[in-house]
């Protein structure tokens, strides 16, 4: 490699040497973030950060003022309900009637601090609910805190790439990992953080009716609700509606979240949505771990108690507000978000341009959406190697390894970050890597 890069190279290859990871494809998106941070720091140059799936955009004004409004009210000397305000609970299964089509008890719909927390919480009582089952399975590629929480937790997981078991290809691949009649639950998000694949209705199908006859829970991030902007679900109540494994099976749990689609990341406010026939459930195993055997009971008042006293309480009547607006279609939480897709759509032609692939590209016979982040690879690079290479031209992105991915020689690239102002620079420093790493 040229010493004559974008940024420069001495500083660049300091900072990378002080995080002692040989294989940059291992380092975690903090250490990419923090290796960036360093290197801005001292050069004075602005990177292209695409390592953070943080929002670009202004949070939602009618959550600012609901929030500030219950703070003056004096909300804050107050513990929350551990299970999340009245008004939460009921715009939450409003929202979900609304925009998925799918009945919901308000009880069954509980705050939690962010949708790190709902998880945390849902995999801890998986993982115990039934000792002959210990194990998840994760349809990858993933959020990779969610392994690393399995870790913490000390429970089993086993994973599998989705991207060669697209459509019925699915049932097999799910059917070979079920039958053992060890796992507990699947675990996916949808849209796909990192890869931006976005399950169809075929195939969701597919996991409801083997989570039937498993007897399995589903839990399905959707931290990207309404994010696949090829169709438009931001019209209360009509068709078409966020897809979901909740319309082919009672065993599921939703997690979403105020951070990505109401840019209020901030705040760490989210909702865990149980079905009414999994919250009421009994679990003899739960009972003996957790002294409750209802399943969401034991969720709520021992799970969620031990994390944490409740979700802020202002934050919940943010989200509630939200929610509110949405229902009443006086919000539409689609629109401003959209913005994502615009950025992804322009990068990827100039990555495209200048020599780089698109790992995930297809939907099974569909283009895949432009949305929050898409996949790079860079042909005779793997991801370590890429993902260094690219810091000494300004470039900052994370391996698809941690993601659970096959594809180790790709990168996830966030969108959120960059500015339009910014893709003149990024078009120059893609043209000056393509030129010394011609392909």
């Amino acid at each position: 490699m040229s010493k004559n890069t974008p940024i420069n190279f001495d500083v660049v290859k300091s900072k990378i040497e002080s995080l002692n990871i040989p294989d940059l494809s291992k380092a975690t998106i903090r250490e990419i973030v923090k290796v960036v941070d360093m290197i801005q720091a001292e050069t004075g140059d602005k990177y292209i950060r695409m390592e953070m799936g943080v929002p670009g955009l202004p949070p939602e004004k009618i959550g600012t003022e609901a929030e500030i409004a219950a703070l003056k009210a004096g909300v804050a000397n107050n513990y929350p309900s551990i299970e999340g305000i009245p008004e939460l609970k009921n715009e939450t299964a409003r929202f979900i009637k609304n925009f998925m089509n799918i009945d919901i008890s308000p009880e069954g719909c509980v705050a939690t601090t962010g949708s790190m927390q709902g998880g945390y919480a849902s995999f801890q009582a998986v993982s115990s609910m039934d000792k002959k089952k210990d194990t998840a399975l994760f349809i990858d590629p993933g959020f990779p805190i969610q392994k690393q929480q399995f870790k913490v937790i000390g429970a089993k997981f086993q994973s599998f790439d989705a991207y060669d078991y697209r459509g019925e290809k699915l049932r097999d691949k799910l059917e070979e990992f079920l039958s053992k009649g060890n796992i507990n639950s699947i675990i996916f998000s949808n849209p796909n953080n990192p890869s931006w694949i976005c399950l169809t209705d075929e195939e969701l199908k597919i996991i409801g009716e083997l989570a039937n006859k498993y007897d399995v829970i589903v839990i399905e991030d959707l931290a990207y609700f309404g994010m696949d902007f090829r169709q438009d679900f931001s019209t209360p109540g009509q068709p078409p509606f966020q897809p979901s494994v909740a319309n082919y099976t009672d065993n599921w749990i939703m997690l979403i979240s105020s951070s990505k689609v109401f840019s209020y990341a901030g705040q760490r406010m989210a909702v865990m949505a149980i079905s009414d026939k999994l919250y009421n459930r009994s679990y003899p195993d739960l009972q003996e771990r957790f002294g409750a055997d209802k399943f969401g009971y034991a969720i709520v008042y021992r799970l969620l108690y031990s994390l944490s006293s409740g979700a802020s309480h202002s934050g919940q009547h943010a989200l509630a507000a939200m929610f509110k607006a949405a229902s009443d279609g006086k919000f539409n939480f689609v629109e401003p978000v959209k913005e994502y897709g615009e950025r992804a759509k322009i990068m990827k032609k100039l990555f495209t341009k200048y020599g780089f692939e698109i790992v995930y590209n297809k939907d099974l016979d569909q283009d895949l959406a432009d949305g929050f982040y898409f996949t790079i690879a860079y042909p005779g690079m793997n991801g370590g190697e890429l993902i260094e290479n690219l810091l000494y031209y300004g470039i900052s992105a994370i391996s698809l390894r941690g993601a659970g991915s096959t594809h180790v020689d790709g990168l996830r690239a966030c969108v959120s970050q960059i500015q339009r102002s910014q893709f003149d620079d990024l078009e120059y420093r893609l043209k000056r890597f393509h030129e010394d790493f011609p392909n």
